[in-house]
């Protein structure tokens, strides 16, 4: 007699995200599915952080945009706890520069919320196995940009300030240099970006997500 067939451990996932609504249909699919178990869920990257100590899970889905500790600086610290933690972003952000910060992160894959039905379960099989899972529109901007220079860290800070409404004076007078200085880093700014003015600037800027216009500012 042959012996008897032993089913594959379960992928046992911690799900990251602000919304309850969309943690609990998460959940509600991938419990449906024969090989996966929702062992955890949390609101915001602390708690992500803590539960990942706590559960080990196998992959960890984490949302990029959410209160306190965000997910990009969540995956950093859980992947300084365990380097071969296996992290898949989960958001409604399509830019490609949060992807870029996500990926140099550590996150293994970076998916869309709009593919949760059609990618979201063969994409943590993939995390999980030791492969990579990027949805076809991210690895598109990716691919777009990748030749682009991207923004420096000080003219992500001046555009974050344009997006509140700051004048070259006060934007000049908040990073303490001069408004020559501004208005050089916007011209730059312009350039890299390939718009000529500032609400341009800053409606791409948020759609590639270097910013994040109604953060607090």
């Amino acid at each position: 007699m042959s012996p008897e067939a032993v089913d594959p451990p379960l992928i046992r996932v911690l799900v990251v995200d602000d919304h309850v609504m969309m943690r609990d249909g998460i959940s509600v699919l991938l419990n449906r599915q024969s090989d996966m178990k929702v062992i955890g869920e949390a609101s915001n990257g602390a708690e992500a952080i803590t539960m990942f100590r706590q559960l080990s899970p196998d992959v960890t889905l984490m949302d990029v945009q959410m209160p306190g500790v965000g997910g990009v600086e969540a995956i950093a610290q859980i992947r300084r706890i365990a380097a071969d933690a296996r992290i898949l972003v989960l958001t409604t952000y399509p830019g490609d520069a949060n992807a870029v910060r996500a990926l140099r992160a550590g996150a293994a894959g970076y998916l869309l919320k709009n593919g949760i039905r059609s990618e979201l379960v063969e994409a943590i099989r993939s995390v999980h196995s030791g492969r990579r899972a990027v949805s076809a529109d991210i690895a598109h901007e990716l691919a777009t940009h990748a030749l682009e220079e991207p923004l420096t860290q000080r003219e992500i800070a001046v555009l974050r300030l344009v997006a509140h409404g700051r004048a070259n004076k006060q934007i000049a007078e908040n990073l303490n240099v001069s408004i020559e200085t501004i208005k050089a880093q916007l011209k730059t700014i312009f350039s890299k970006l390939g718009v000529h003015d500032r609400t341009h600037a800053v409606t791409l800027a948020a759609r590639r997500g270097y910013i994040d216009p109604f953060a607090s500012g």
